[in-house]
């Protein structure tokens, strides 16, 4: 199975798809999420942290999300996702001498916040429930006119721990996303502004993480870009026997280098500056740069 060549520009960076491994770096403006709750929910934190990972840690993509979807997560009101994700948005975009180039992913369920969010500037709608949670999320992006990533979840955040049992783990997953694509386009997306995550952690046993990241060449088949986020999760504190989040960075780093061998395009990362140096090593190893 070839690579699909494709590429995509997002706010004139382009995305050869392929190529290398493209980093997302996390900024969480939540009081709660699991592994950096509380760190930068507030505008000046989390800018230092935005600045940290353009600076020195060579980030493609900014990933901003105002809902904590950690397992167990409470959902909290679209006016509150607004007022943490949109504030942090504009004051990205008007640093243009640092931010001017970054595309900036939203990750967020609701199209309302996906509206909000791309008309102050955002260009990329990181949707967890693969836009199922939010009937108007498809249309909304079709009207956008930005790329959006469909993850496979089952149930919510708060009920998805309990939703493992899988008949045919790869085969189902593939089955939801293939679905999803369907919609997507169906709704006007075009397919090369899709990028598809396998939702690592999201309903998924320890075991489960780790078959999806062994196979993941298999999704190579639906022909969009994958999106893999390790990040910090809990089966790498599962083999670590690790209990704090923020001391999974070794671990994280293995996960990525597995992902890459197994062609993930974007990463999706908390540790960009140490991320950066293992995805340049990955690449150089796994990517076939004649």
């Amino acid at each position: 199975m070839t690579h699909n060549p494709e590429k995509i520009t997002i706010r004139n960076q382009a995305f050869e798809w392929g190529k290398r491994t493209y980093l997302m770096g996390v900024l969480n403006v939540t009081p709660d999420s699991f592994s950096d709750g509380g760190d930068f929910n507030t505008i000046e934190s989390a800018l230092a942290q935005a600045e940290n990972m353009v600076k020195s840690g060579g980030v493609d993509i900014i990933d901003i999300g105002g809902q904590s979807t950690r397992p167990g997560a409470v959902e909290i009101s679209l006016a509150e996702e607004i007022d943490r994700v949109l504030p942090l948005v504009q004051i990205l975009r008007q640093k243009a001498d640092i931010f001017g180039s970054v595309p900036i992913s939203v990750d967020t369920t609701r199209a309302q916040v996906a509206k909000a969010a791309v008309e102050a500037g955002a260009d990329i709608i990181n949707d967890i429930s693969g836009a199922t949670f939010d009937s108007e999320m498809l249309s909304t992006v079709a009207q956008l006119k930005v790329p959006i990533i469909l993850m496979h979840i089952r149930g919510t955040p708060q009920t998805m721990q309990q939703l493992t049992d899988y008949r045919d783990l790869m085969g189902e997953i593939g089955e939801f996303l293939e679905s999803r694509i369907a919609a997507a386009v169906a709704a006007g997306i075009d397919q090369s502004q899709i990028i598809l995550d396998p939702g690592i952690g999201f309903a998924k046993t320890y075991s489960q993480n780790l078959e999806i990241l062994r196979e993941l060449r298999k999704f190579r088949v639906l022909n969009c870009p994958i999106l893999v986020g390790v990040s910090r999760k809990s089966f790498i504190g599962h083999i670590l026997n690790q209990p704090e989040a923020k001391q999974r960075v070794w671990g994280t780093a293995a996960a990525c280098t597995g992902a890459i061998a197994n062609l993930a395009d974007i990463l999706r990362v908390h540790d960009v500056r140490e991320m950066h140096d293992v995805c340049l090593v990955a690449d150089a190893i796994f990517r076939n740069q004649s």
